[in-house]
């Protein structure tokens, strides 16, 4: 049988430059373990590549830190396929952005977490600012090459605090050659601090409020020229396929190591915490080889991972345990 992947998804690094007050990087701090990708794992991956429709270059890390972040991108698009990858921002200036129009890669996305000040508060060490003058110097670095390439998104984490500034984001991206936004709402709770930026969509009277907003946002952003799209966690909602589609793609840690999905393999040591409705869990790994010790072939098709994929939705492994994902309902339009 021939493998298929919708996307294999590969962290570059563990390292970042910010300090997102959400982030398990950030909560985690003590016990994070920083690393960078090494070119050799990465190798070992690249036969595989023709048989994934997406390559996307992120994990809990910021990418561009890779001292060798370009190689990458290269050796991916030399297998012929789509490449991408998630950036906070910070370290494109003219020249960075000149290597990523080079190098070919096929979507660029941006993380922001708010609009103006709602987004410096949650994202320390990336301004909201400084995240529109790095897409602006990607899109004229484009213009200058005469290229349509890096599509560029934006990935907007949604809080239930910055619920009302986000009329105003269609105005901001207006005209900055933004193809897509995909906004979600937070579903990892490193702390406990962070349940009251959860949005459920409960009662029913907060669940019309919620969407009202955000399908106005939608419209408003469809006049400016922006696709917009939004997850929302429903409680009430049978669980349905995990959003991460753990069934059509997996995810490699910057060690090597393979696993459903990111949330599943935090570059962390000892037994932190995390944070749902019916109390504290410990955060668990779960891992199914590593590419460094055996193909991923294998490690795709062993009994273990094929067993977890089969009964995914009938028996909830522990790492999946209080996961918010099956619960998450995608909006397009």
């Amino acid at each position: 049988m021939v493998l298929k992947f919708d996307w294999i998804q590969i962290e570059v690094t563990s390292y970042c430059n910010a300090m997102c007050t959400y982030c398990p990087h950030t909560v985690y701090r003590d016990t994070w373990e920083n690393r960078y990708l090494d070119l050799d794992t990465f190798q070992r991956l690249v036969p595989y590549f023709p048989q994934a429709n997406l390559i996307f270059l992120q994990g809990w890390g910021e990418p561009l830190l890779h001292p060798h972040f370009f190689t990458l991108v290269k050796r991916a698009k030399q297998a012929g396929c789509l490449v991408g990858t998630t950036t906070n921002g910070t370290l494109i200036e003219a020249e960075t952005a000149e290597e990523i129009v080079v190098s070919g890669i096929d979507i660029l996305a941006f993380s922001l977490a708010g609009v103006e000040e709602e987004h410096d508060k949650w994202r320390q060490g990336s301004t909201f600012r400084q995240v529109l003058e790095a897409i602006d110097e990607v899109v004229n670095t484009k213009r200058r090459y005469r290229t349509p390439k890096p599509d560029l998104h934006v990935a907007y984490m949604l809080l239930r605090s910055g619920l009302e500034s986000l009329p105003k984001l269609p105005m901001w991206l207006q005209g900055r050659g933004i193809k897509q936004v995909v906004i979600s709402t937070l579903d990892f709770l490193p702390s406990p601090e962070l349940e009251k930026e959860v949005i459920y969509l409960e009662p029913a009277k907060e669940r019309a409020r919620v969407k009202r907003l955000l399908d106005e946002v939608v419209r408003e952003g469809r006049k400016k020229g922006l696709e917009i799209y939004y997850y929302l966690i429903d409680p009430d909602r049978v669980p349905g396929p995990c959003t991460e589609n753990i069934l059509h793609s997996l995810f490699v840690g910057s060690d090597g190591s393979v696993s459903p999905c990111v949330f599943t393999n935090l570059p962390v040591s000892g037994t932190p915490l995390r944070y749902t409705r019916s109390g504290a869990l410990p955060v668990s790994k779960l891992t199914f080889g590593n590419v460094r010790e055996a193909s991923l072939d294998s490690i795709w098709r062993s009994p273990a991972y094929r067993e977890f994929r089969a009964s995914f939705l009938k028996k909830v492994d522990p790492a999946c345990q209080g996961c918010l994902k099956p619960y998450a309902k995608g909006y397009y339009f």
